[in-house]
């Protein structure tokens, strides 16, 4: 059953981790773990007034969750809303008498009512700012009498040409959009400009229709349609004509694009544009977790060329990606290679090095910030200059490298910091009110825990020795950083049955007797037990389900050594 709470939840009451059972877990396993607590927390074991009210407390919090999980509706409604689903005045959200399936699509109707919603606030702006750069000067440059001439001695680099466009959407209803955009283009010292208005209409779930109108100073008038239909699960097509109007007459063209699935990471596009510039295309896209392939041939006037170009995705924090491609036509051939990475949370830099003939040598930087586009097309060199490929190659990774040292890096863990902090001051109160419960926990597990070592004792069976919860610092470029953990020594063994403990894949810091101290950040259980006289360890991630003991958590001594180094340290802390 899959859950939907969110972070704000976990810190108030996961009912799973409270009763240690997993989300799909049965009304059998939901009753053991109800009673095993109950006996653990029941106030009448306890006669000292403050274990007693205490006690109380976690009595009663142990058979609150237990009543929402073990009715049907209530577990239906806890699975989607969380805690504040139930805590609804009146049930308002959904009624008390409907089923888990009924209680879902509501859900469903309440998530597309927002979603509607959000869409009337939404414009989604979209920019892109282009900004060409001639800077052959630097490697074509005249030798003779160049010295000579009026600041001949400095290259001269210039902007050459700039494009900016815009759009922006009006969302009229769930159906409807009104899409406005616009662009300003110069080029040596000529520009001219654009508005288009286009009206798009969701027909069915199958297809979609827009009428597009336009006017330029360059251009003229222009009046367009494009169609878009599904034709089957694995096909769809496109339709596109329109009217440009000029001083030369009307100019109508007319594109058609047809794609299939050639299997589940494989696409395959037949087009066909008729008009001004007139061919035909086609392309075979292939996209996986880890590499992006395309394979394009076109003929037309006036280009025709193939292109093969291939993109390798590292799966690491950064998504960075490395790509080539060849190209080859009537107008040259063209080889490019470049890399891309995130840079920040909603920011992405890519270069890319172009080296062509006739082009000579460019150097294209990108920029992708949110919906925001910045590209940075810079020419170096008419010919195929060694020079300029090294320089055009070599240059910007070094200044990435100089540039991620020394702002990228401190800024992203600036923002990280202050993020924490953020979320650590709203869930202040929560926080102490799960280490109060804990540390009351723990007290009353003590008699508990007390029986459990004698009994596994006497079986040579399952002890634990230490037990710690938190954030661990183990890499040695981070040992400025402070160890925030926990010891749970008590509340592990308390769990432990039949020689056994078994924890479930829920997040442990709502496990009785833990909570979490070290709120938005990565946690880890490290466990030092005893099993039939030998010494044992494990490291488990927050979420992990763990089961002990096993044949491949045995501690030899070089590592046992390292163990009580890393406990004394956490003991400090």
């Amino acid at each position: 059953m899959a859950s939907s709470l969110d972070d704000d939840e976990l810190l108030n009451d996961d009912y799973y981790s409270l009763l240690n059972v997993r989300r799909e877990a049965t009304q059998e396993e939901l009753k053991v773990a109800y009673r095993r607590l109950c006996m653990l927390y029941h106030p009448d074991k306890h006669r000292d007034p403050e274990l007693k009210r205490q006690a109380e407390q976690l009595f009663n919090l142990v058979h609150e969750a237990y009543q929402v999980l073990r009715e049907p509706q209530s577990r239906a409604i806890y699975d989607i809303y969380g805690k504040r689903g139930l805590d609804v005045d009146g049930w308002e959200v959904v009624e008390r008498k409907r089923s888990p399936a009924e209680i879902r699509e509501e859900y469903e109707r309440l998530q597309k009512e927002r979603e509607e919603r959000r869409l009337q606030q939404r414009t989604n702006p979209k920019g892109t700012i282009s900004v060409g750069v001639d800077a052959t000067d630097l490697f074509d440059q005249y030798e003779e009498d160049y010295e000579d001439m009026a600041g001949g001695g400095v290259p001269h680099v210039e902007i050459n040409k700039m494009h900016i466009s815009q759009s922006i959407e009006a969302p009229l209803s769930t159906k409807d959009t009104a899409i406005l955009s616009g662009s300003l283009s110069t080029h040596n010292g000529n520009g001219g400009g654009t508005i288009n208005l286009a009206f798009r209409r969701v027909t069915s779930a199958n297809g979609w229709g827009e009428v597009e109108v336009g006017a330029g100073d360059t251009q003229g008038p222009l009046l367009g349609m494009k169609i878009f239909r599904n034709l089957t699960s694995r096909c769809f097509a496109t339709a596109q004509c329109g009217l440009q109007f000029s001083s030369r007459g009307v100019r109508p063209g007319v594109t058609t694009l047809l794609a299939r699935h050639l299997d589940k990471n494989t696409m395959g596009y037949l087009q066909w544009r008729w008009g001004i510039q007139s061919s035909m295309n086609t392309s075979i896209v292939r996209d996986t977790k880890s590499s992006h392939f395309t394979l394009a041939m076109q003929f037309g006037i006036p280009h025709t060329f193939v292109m093969m170009s291939y993109q390798y995705k590292f799966q690491d924090d950064d998504q960075t990606k490395i790509k080539g491609s060849v190209k080859s036509g009537f107008f040259g051939t063209v080889v490019e290679y470049g890399a891309e990475r995130k840079i920040s949370r909603h920011s992405v830099l890519g270069a890319t090095v172009s080296v062509g003939v006739p082009q000579g040598v460019s150097l294209k930087i990108k920029l992708n910030r949110a919906s925001q586009t910045y590209f940075f097309p810079i020419h170096l060199t008419d010919q195929l200059l060694p020079s300029a490929v090294f320089y055009a190659t070599v240059g910007p990774l070094v200044f990435y490298l100089a540039i991620q040292q020394l702002i990228i890096r401190p800024y992203v863990r600036a923002q990280k910091e202050e993020d924490l902090d953020k979320q650590r001051e709203g869930s202040a109160s929560n926080i102490a009110r799960k280490k109060q419960e804990a540390e009351s926990a723990v007290l009353l597990m003590q008699e508990s825990v007390r029986r459990i070592i004698e009994t596994e004792e006497s079986r040579m069976g399952l002890i634990i020795l230490n037990a710690w919860y938190g954030k661990f610092v183990t890499d040695n470029s981070r040992k400025h950083e402070r160890a925030k953990v926990i010891d749970v020594t008590v509340p592990l063994q308390c769990l432990v049955k039949d020689s056994k403990l078994i924890l479930t894949e829920a997040t442990k810091s709502g496990i009785p007797g833990f909570y979490d101290p070290c709120v938005g950040e990565e946690k880890s259980l490290k466990v030092l037990y005893q099993f039939r006289g030998v010494m044992h360890q494990v490291l488990s991630g927050d979420a992990e389900p763990l089961r002990i003991p096993k044949n491949a958590h045995l501690l030899d001594c070089a590592k046992m050594g390292r163990y009580r180094q890393n406990s004394e340290a956490c003991k400090h802390v």
